[in-house]
């Protein structure tokens, strides 16, 4: 792909870069302000000028070609940079971090913690978005971010911060209704929910010696947060995320039958650009991350 040397199309770039990140011109145009049409055409103009295929249109979708993921990356990281320059040197006289963190990491682990960041970096704005999950550097979507896996993220430096078990919990009202549980096998009278998918549960039935147990009643949801919740509303027995719910068993609002644990291969890493030289700013938060993780 040739481009002139002339002024570039900025505002073609900002529309392809919205498109792009949203995999659809009418939600792009909705951000934008503008109709789907002006943004369909503004991406036709710039494959025109440039000799080049961005998106694949299909009848309700759009796809982006190797080129146009390859532009996208590019594109969406210098809009990102000029942001982050903007939030911390014109709009605020403090410095801005981006992080982007899943919802249970954010809510039992981050938020709890954020009065220790604010005293000790007061200079530093921390602005907190959603961490969708990532897989390359094209998924980034902050500065920083805290992700789960296997340490690999391609064009990523990955650092693990700690990694998590599973262990089956109930609330007391459940176990009182279907109780007791004494042995694995006894989860075959109680309702089961899943996170996400049943590959967890499954892999701490193998651990507890009851591999292939058919389980009677099972719900599938998706949101670590939900799961916790419906687990302490006694819709059924969750897998527990430890060390997040420490403290619902500390309490009672949960029990925890058995001391047999999972320990998944994956963790929770924090990841950066690599190669990217980190701001004062974001190379502090990173080392409070870290600090944080290891209990320091």
């Amino acid at each position: 792909m040739h481009v002139p040397n002339r002024r570039l199309p900025l505002n073609a770039l900002r529309t392809f870069e919205a498109a792009a990140r949203l995999l659809s011109f009418k939600d792009a145009a909705d951000e934008l302000c503008v109709s789907a049409t002006t943004v369909s055409n503004q991406i036709r103009q710039l494959e025109k000028d440039w000799g080049c295929l961005l998106f694949v249109r299909h009848t309700r979708r759009v796809v982006l070609t190797d080129t146009g993921r390859s532009l996208a990356q590019v594109v969406s990281r210098a809009f990102d940079d000029i942001r982050a320059e903007v939030e911390a040197h014109v709009l605020t006289p403090r410095k801005t971090v981006t992080l982007a963190v899943g919802p249970i990491f954010g809510t039992r682990w981050l938020i709890p913690r954020l009065s220790r960041f604010r005293r000790l970096h007061p200079d530093i704005e921390l602005v907190l978005q959603h961490g969708p999950r990532i897989t390359s550097e094209a998924d980034m979507p902050a500065q920083v971010a805290v992700d789960w896996g296997s340490g690999n993220w391609a064009g990523l430096e990955a650092r693990r911060l700690f990694g998590i078990t599973y262990s089956p919990v109930l609330s007391p009202a459940l176990l009182a209704e279907h109780g007791p549980m004494e042995r694995p096998e006894d989860l075959v009278r109680f309702p089961i929910i899943h996170q996400h998918d049943r590959s967890e549960w499954a892999a701490w039935l193998a651990r507890a010696g009851a591999a292939g147990l058919r389980f009677s009643e099972e719900t599938v949801i998706v949101d670590s947060n939900t799961v916790v919740q419906a687990a302490r509303d006694g819709m059924g027995v969750a897998l527990g995320i430890f060390p997040f719910i420490d403290d619902d068993v500390a309490s009672g609002a949960l029990i925890r039958p058995f001391d047999i644990d999972h320990l998944p291969e994956r963790a929770f890493h924090l990841l950066t650009r690599a190669g990217a030289k980190p701001s004062t700013e974001l190379r502090k938060t990173c080392d409070w991350l870290l600090a944080e993780a290891s209990g320091g």
